[in-house]
């Protein structure tokens, strides 16, 4: 099986984050942990007592950009606050301009001011994200997933998700990956001797002792070679688990990819999986992979070390 729901792949799973332009629940209680933390950080701690001095505050945008955020943001406004209200003139996953209004914030001035600077950092930080997830999804010609390597987990991929990007699996348990740390073959050394990484032998025994409820949304094998490749995709085929399976081919660079892809349609094995490349993907280079039998990268630099958006917030008269 070669792909996941309605043909969807796999990695796209920010269904499971934002359905109908709302956050599921999922999202709903990352945003709850997250923002939690920031605002403790500021002595914002439960509901902020209503406040009787009112006041606008106007959300700028000081570049272009796609915004991510709005929902967290009205998330924290409704669970800290009771005199505050936001219009918001531009949505999540919404393009935005350098001097865009993007909302206007009323009610309690200092309630207002006490939730400032953890609102700015959050969709600053999240519409950096996705901003660097349309980039990379308008230049790449394949698909383009992020990885598990964030820094506000789930709130990282859903800007991913709003900037085009795909998710990847969103936790442990949410689907299987069979990495490096997965695929050691003990030594049988009790001293400390080193143990073999990968082999047909240890990708057999993992592979053939999996038991589908625990597979979850799909499964991924991290492989380093092309002989690696073609043995797992055998072994998945043998085990007959009607979910989807990624073999990810992990620093293989282009060529690499072309040859696994090759050696998997030589063995009539290409339609059982799907070939996903990482480590080492640059930006700059991402035209290379096209053509390469490949039908999703991932990299961490979608997501990682993003340059915030910049905005501004500020009050009416200043």
């Amino acid at each position: 099986m070669t792909s996941g729901e309605a043909g969807r792949l796999p990695h796209d799973r920010g269904f499971m984050l934002w359905r109908a332009e709302e956050g599921t629940r999922w999202l709903e209680e990352s945003i709850e942990r997250w923002a939690f933390a920031m605002l403790s950080d500021d002595e914002v701690n439960g509901q902020l007592a209503a406040d009787d001095e009112m006041a606008n505050f106007t959300i700028i945008s000081r570049q272009e950009g796609i915004l991510a955020g709005a929902w967290t943001t009205d998330y924290i406004i409704a669970t800290r606050t009771t005199d505050v209200e936001t219009l918001w003139y531009r949505g999540d996953g919404d393009t935005i301009c350098d001097g865009d209004v993007i909302a206007v914030l009323s009610g309690g001035r200092n309630n207002i001011l006490m939730l400032e600077r953890s609102i700015l950092n959050l969709i600053g930080q999240l519409s950096g994200i996705a901003t660097n997830s349309a980039k990379w999804s308008s230049a790449s010609p394949i698909p383009v997933a992020c990885t598990r390597k964030t820094v506000w987990g789930m709130l990282d991929k859903w800007a991913v998700h709003l900037g085009g990007g795909l998710t990847h699996r969103l936790s442990k348990r949410d689907a299987c990956m069979l990495k490096e740390n997965d695929l050691v073959e003990p030594s049988g050394d009790s001293r400390g001797g080193k143990n073999k990484v990968g082999g047909k032998g240890v990708i057999h025994q993992r592979i053939s002792n999996l038991d589908e409820a625990d597979i979850g949304a799909f499964l991924t094998i991290e492989v380093r070679s092309i002989e690696e490749a073609v043995d797992a995709a055998t072994e998945w085929q043998d085990v007959k688990i009607l979910k989807p399976c990624v073999i990810m081919l992990d620093n293989m660079g282009p060529d690499g990819a072309r040859e696994a892809d090759v050696a998997l349609r030589e063995a009539g094995l290409r339609n059982e999986v799907l070939l996903e490349a990482s480590g080492g993907i640059k930006f700059a280079a991402l035209n290379e992979w096209e053509n390469c039998g490949i039908d999703v990268i991932s990299t961490s630099a979608i997501n990682r070390g993003t340059q915030p958006h910049d905005f501004s917030l500020l009050i009416e008269g200043a």
